[in-house]
């Protein structure tokens, strides 16, 4: 794939997620929530750009610390997500403000990466980047489905950081 058609697969899986996390929403425990970092791990890495040929010792550790933002960006964006239950029984969740720092922290993390990347006259692939959000992906939906998993049965909702817990209200559903 070309690095166009990667440029528009990844602006087009982040628009998607992130106009969807900030809605409430159920969790569905059973479904397959890995499926999508997968697929887009796999067309990453089958791009034989994806180290550049000419500096791979620098590519390689650029790579790895992209890959490491994606899942720290992945994490932090999970444990600012709320959760809660439905008096039904159904888990559901909504991304908070802070997620939106957290991403934003996340995006200036990964423009750092490349302008350091550019600096040292190493070419970065847009496959890194599809990486790196593959890994946020993953492990965004995994620590999500572990929340609610272990989340109770109590219609209370699970703390996030930054939620206002103590102006706490029932979202419509």
């Amino acid at each position: 794939m070309s690095g166009l058609v990667n440029v528009l697969m990844i602006v087009a899986v982040v628009a998607v997620v992130v106009v969807r996390q900030f809605r409430a929403r159920a969790i569905d425990t059973d479904r397959r929530w890995w499926l999508l970092p997968v697929i887009l791990a796999v067309v990453a890495l089958r791009e034989p750009g994806i180290l550049d040929a000419h500096h791979r010792a620098g590519s390689a550790v650029l790579l790895a610390v992209e890959v490491l933002i994606g899942l720290a960006t992945g994490a932090g964006w999970a444990w600012t997500t709320r959760i809660w239950t439905a008096p039904d029984g159904v888990v559901w969740t909504k991304s908070t403000r802070a997620s939106v720092v957290v991403w934003l922290v996340g995006i200036g993390l990964r423009v750092g990466v490349f302008a350091l990347g550019a600096a040292f006259g190493v070419h970065q692939d847009s496959s890194a980047l599809m990486l790196g959000l593959a890994g946020t992906l993953l492990v965004r939906a995994g620590v999500l489905v572990w929340r609610a998993q272990s989340f109770g049965s109590a219609s209370r909702p699970a703390p996030a950081y930054g939620d206002d817990m103590r102006t706490a209200w029932k979202e419509r559903v």
